[in-house]
């Protein structure tokens, strides 16, 4: 199985960008749909970031389309997700997940996550 590791948050201000970045070791991200999550305080997680596992594909929550890029580096083993123009709504714990169900929405369809990294965006 893979193990994922997210870094990369941090505080600040609107119309910043940040990278943030998803290590993976075990097993290529190659093997896997990956995706973004993000959580809000006090609600459920959700998506804001995919790319399919076979073909690079990508896919993105209405909110994000635009500002934010999802892209996977083989050779590092890593996934990224590059936002741009950052809004103080962006502010939440990013997660990185991997799973087997291609151009997935749904939490419960991804089975392995990072530890969350805080982005905090000010206006």
């Amino acid at each position: 199985q893979v193990q994922l590791v997210d870094s990369g948050g941090g505080s600040v201000q609107a119309g910043d960008s940040l990278r943030l970045s998803c290590a993976a070791s075990g097993r290529p991200v190659s093997s896997y749909a990956m995706g973004w999550f993000r959580q809000f305080p006090g609600k459920e997680r959700e998506f804001v970031a995919g790319i399919s596992w076979n073909n690079d594909n990508t896919y993105y929550q209405g909110s994000v389309k635009g500002r934010f890029t999802i892209s996977r580096d083989i050779a590092k083993n890593t996934v990224y997700l590059q936002m741009n123009s950052l809004k103080p709504e962006d502010t939440a714990v990013y997660y990185c997940a991997a799973g087997y169900s291609d151009y997935s929405y749904r939490v419960y369809e991804y089975d392995y996550w990072g530890q969350g990294t805080q982005v905090t965006v000010s206006s």
